[in-house]
């Protein structure tokens, strides 16, 4: 059982190491956002463990003041899940990139999300290979220029909540490294939910890859390209919060409210337990253009979570049910196994 803390402040989570991310990296907004809530949940620094796998991103815990590991690349999940089997009372917290995560990691990543364990992972997309200096990432879009696609990418991206509701996540969720307001509160829901909770969280690299993100946290432009989520509301957005999401059937299309046609009560409202309507925000994924009105704005929020029971909670529950039934157990009987003989 995890225990709290009064009057923490986020300085009290920050360790006295140089925090080594080029200046304007999106990872130091997001560093003290993790830090702040921290301190405002009140969590037992005792009892946190920050876990990563390789790169920019999985410098993460060199820089919080718990107990954490940086780990192998891609790897992060299984050190994580035995991690949270050995000891379920942690407040685990996974620090994974794009290319870390969904490339060399994907495996790992599936497995994690389908087995629901109690954690928190926050996946940093930034679209680009920052640490090895600029090549394409799983997540890039398609004819993107880099140092490894001089021509331009030819692959299709990773969508990666789509990616998660396939692996059958319990929670997942997105925000950005330029508000921080959100994002501290996506990171407080991911931190409430029991679960593997998956938070996305659009990052800037302002060397490899800057302003991949702007169209989103733009004044100019955020209100037209970014739709945030709340639960019970309809899906509004527009500068005037005069465009809407309909729900034809299960097709959705953009409205306009300033047409007497539609109104408010007219729209999707959406629903945070809805599997199907989640699977549909997760393709709301073209690249911005506001001025096309068939553009479907980018969800930030929770876009879907459902409560089922942990991996943890069930892997406990079934030790428990085999001791009753069998017994504590005697551990060189178990070697030696049933069929023993002596040799004269």
């Amino acid at each position: 059982m995890t225990t709290t803390i009064a009057n923490l402040k986020a300085k009290d989570f920050a360790t006295d190491q140089d925090v080594r991310w080029c200046p304007g990296c999106g990872d130091y907004s997001i560093l003290k956002q993790v830090q702040s809530v921290m301190a405002e949940l009140g969590l037992n620094k005792d009892e946190v463990a920050v876990i990563s796998g390789i790169g920019c991103s999985s410098r993460f815990p060199y820089y919080m003041e718990t107990y954490g590991m940086h780990s192998i690349h891609g790897r992060a999940p299984a050190v994580v899940s035995g991690l949270k089997l050995a000891n379920p009372d942690l407040n685990i917290w996974m620090i994974t990139g794009d290319g870390d995560g969904l490339s060399i990691g994907g495996n790992h990543m599936l497995h994690i999300l389908r087995r629901n364990f109690n954690v928190n992972m926050l996946l940093f997309n930034n679209q680009i290979y920052g640490l090895t200096k600029g090549q394409y990432s799983p997540t890039s879009e398609v004819h993107k220029n880099t140092k490894s696609t001089p021509m331009g990418s030819i692959d299709y991206p990773v969508n990666p909540l789509s990616f998660a509701m396939g692996a059958n996540a319990s929670f997942i969720a997105r925000s950005m490294d330029r508000d921080p307001k959100h994002l501290k509160e996506m990171l407080k829901r991911s931190q409430a939910h029991q679960g593997t909770a998956l938070l996305e969280i659009y990052q800037n690299c302002n060397i490899f890859n800057d302003g991949a993100f702007f169209a989103f946290t733009d004044k100019a432009t955020k209100s037209d390209t970014a739709l945030f989520l709340q639960q019970g509301e309809p899906l509004v957005f527009g500068a005037e919060n005069d465009k809407g999401v309909l729900l034809d059937g299960y097709k959705p299309t953009i409205v306009s409210l300033k047409d007497a046609q539609f109104s408010k009560d007219d729209l999707w409202m959406h629903d945070e337990q809805d599997m199907f309507k989640a699977q549909i925000l997760t393709r709301f994924f073209d690249e911005p253009n506001a001025d096309d009105p068939q553009y479907f704005p980018r969800p930030f929020g929770v876009i879907y979570q459902t409560n089922r029971a942990t991996y943890e909670a069930q892997h406990k529950d079934q030790i428990e049910q085999a001791v009753t039934q069998k017994g504590s157990g005697d551990l060189n009987a178990l070697i030696r196994g049933g069929s023993v003989w002596e040799i004269g």
